[in-house]
């Protein structure tokens, strides 16, 4: 039933494009969607319309608040729309599962010797990006022929300014060593607009282009150069004879089909550039059960092509688009050049469409065959768990608790929870040492214990919603031996929370200890039970290892030149960029310190007086 306040707010939404997102009782954002004009499109979720599906009428039912955000124009409002469900990711939006985690390869033309590294986020800072590669092997082969075709550099910015002498890939002709001025910018860029052409897929253009130069440097008599071009050249050859020629055009094209599954969509992308088949990747999208086909490939366009480093002229696709104008508009837009959706009913297209659409089914099928598989033996692991263990009933949600720290310095603790067998990463939760002074394991154990009970019983009686504390294990397991779990149950029976069965698991001889049993539990060597309470305390290990090297490289980090009156942040840096260390810094004249960059020669008088070093 429709509320007052949102009754009100209807009579207030305006004839412009714009986004709007709805509310739940909670505050909760659970739809995010983009409108021509706000006043008909929100107003049509309100009204009566018997082909609305289910899971429409289930959105509807839960919304108790709306708000929305004007655009100049339908364009913007899809970029903002896609910025809000990557943001919030609603509910009842499809989602891209993990987009967020594919790497790209990051070419720094924006720097005056460019190199290549990986990154996990795409950003405006005049780098050139390619990807994402949503599985690593593609990327790290990809990276691997550009090393071996390609003398780039590999150090970083830092290291090749303190550099002095060639490194070693500059002896073995993987370098041609800028850090010590042994190429001009001019060669070194004329290399690097050969990678773009090999990233992007150009290989005929690039052995036109190197073939030029193998010939000029023969002439030239540079023999060596032009052995190392036919080199290159030949390389080249090697990587294009694996590539197929599947389009007779030779165009640039995305060709994108999908496959329906149970709870999600499998969406498949073939990259073919010049008429080859470049590579492909595999996408799944949730929440798709009572989409139609149109919906899920609009869905897709929309959230890949808002984040792909590369757009190409023509993407055909298994389904006509929603708002086909608008998506073609907005492609023109971030690739700055006509771009076309088009969804082939014939001929060679419709072959290439179709078949994209059978590798979508297969890696469907396999992903669920996979996934059946491991539910099984997740299953038959949890089952067996509680047979070893004598436990009441099966271990459905389990926590594992462990202590970090060298030399009793930051100490952390952490706790993990696996449910079902598989990590439930919304509910670790990481613990810093308060109360314990040096390394004490057990102290610190006990500290975590209380913490995390001491909460739960609060939640319970507060009975607020979206509580992580409030649901207690079925199993507790320990990262220790017989000392850890002492010291465990004693905090558990000050608590009362002592009836949580909890197992202290000993790494060297993976031996479980309990309390009241002198001798260990020794789990069946390579049985699925012993693989999950290995998988959860090495989790445990990891989260809790994670945690305490943040903390000492934050405290590492500080260091004197933060006390000192007036070096900030950029000076600090400016300073350790240039001398390398404090001791560095120490040893510094007067003026070499005043010549810095954003220093003057008040500060470096000042740092000088602070550090305690008289300069004559």
């Amino acid at each position: 039933m429709t509320t007052q306040l949102i009754q009100e707010k209807l009579k207030l939404l305006p004839d412009k494009p714009g986004v709007y997102l709805m509310h739940d009782e909670a505050g909760e954002i659970i739809y995010v969607g983009k409108a021509s004009s706000l006043k008909n499109r929100v107003r049509s979720y309100f009204r009566p319309n018997p082909g609305d599906s289910p899971k429409v009428e289930a959105m509807v039912s839960r919304i108790a608040d709306l708000e929305w955000i004007i655009t100049d124009t339908e364009v913007e409002a899809l970029i903002l729309e896609l910025n809000l469900i990557k943001k919030h990711r609603p509910k009842y939006n499809i989602r891209l599962v993990d987009d967020k985690h594919y790497p790209y390869l990051k070419l720094t033309v924006n720097e005056k010797y460019p190199r290549i590294v990986i990154t996990r986020s795409m950003k405006k800072d005049g780098a050139r990006y390619f990807g994402p590669y949503t599985r690593s092997g593609a990327m790290n082969e990809t990276l691997r022929l550009l090393r071996k075709i390609f003398p780039l550099r590999t150090c970083s910015n830092e290291t090749m300014a303190r550099q002095t002498r060639p490194c070693l890939n500059a002896h073995i002709k993987r370098c041609l060593a800028p850090c010590t001025n042994q190429v001009t910018p001019e060669v070194y860029l004329d290399m690097v607009r050969d990678i773009i052409l090999f990233l992007e897929g150009k290989q005929e253009d690039l052995i036109k282009t190197l073939e030029v130069k193998m010939n000029q440097a023969a002439e030239n008599m540079e023999f060596e150069r032009a052995a190392e071009l036919r080199d290159q050249i030949n390389a080249v050859r090697q990587v294009m004879v694996k590539q197929k020629i599947i389009s007779a055009d030779m165009s640039n094209q995305d060709v994108i089909a999908m496959a329906r599954g149970q709870g999600e969509s499998c969406v498949q992308i073939f990259f073919i550039r010049e008429g080859k088949l470049l590579g492909r990747d595999h996408f799944f999208l949730q929440g798709t059960d009572e989409m139609s086909r149109s919906e899920i490939i609009t869905a897709f366009v929309e959230q890949y092509y808002s984040k792909a480093s590369e757009i190409p002229q023509e993407i055909l696709l298994q389904e006509e688009v929603i708002g086909k104008e608008l998506l073609e508009r907005w492609l023109t837009d971030s690739k700055g050049k006509r771009v076309y959706l088009r969804t082939p009913q014939r001929g060679e297209k419709l072959k290439l469409v179709e078949m994209v659409a059978k590798n979508a089914l297969m890696t469907l099928e396999e992903e669920e065959l996979t996934r059946q598989k491991k539910q099984m033996m997740t299953k038959e692991a949890v089952l067996e768990l509680q047979r070893e263990l004598a436990l009441k009933k099966p271990p459905f949600r389990i926590e594992c608790y462990d202590i970090s720290n060298i030399q009793g310095t930051n100490s952390v603790g952490s706790m993990v929870v696996f449910e079902n067998g598989e990590p439930k990463t919304s509910d670790y939760r990481r613990f810093q040492i308060k109360t314990v002074e040096g390394p004490n394991d057990f102290a610190s154990l006990q500290e975590v214990l209380a913490r995390r009970f001491k909460r739960a019983k609060a939640e319970a009686e507060e009975g607020s919603q979206g509580s992580k504390f409030a649901k207690l294990p079925d199993l507790i397991i320990i990262d220790g031996g017989k000392g850890q779990l002492s010291s465990a149950r004693e905090v558990m029976h000050q608590l009362g929370v002592d009836d949580i069965p909890t197992f202290a698991l000993a790494e060297e001889e993976e031996l479980l200890f309990t309390e009241g049993k002198s001798e260990p539990i020794v789990l069946p060597k390579n049985s699925p039970s012993l693989y999950l309470v290995q998988r959860v305390r090495d989790e445990a290990h990891r989260f809790a290892v994670s945690y305490h090297r943040r903390l000492r490289e934050k405290r590492a980090y500080k260091s004197i030149l933060d006390e000192v009156p007036g070096i900030g942040p950029k000076r600090k840096k400016a300073l350790l960029k240039a001398f390398g260390s404090l001791k560095g810094i120490r040893e510094a004249s007067l003026e070499e310190l005043a010549q810095v960059e954003g220093m003057t020669r008040p500060a470096a008088e000042t740092l000088l007086e602070y550090l305690g070093v008289v300069k004559s």
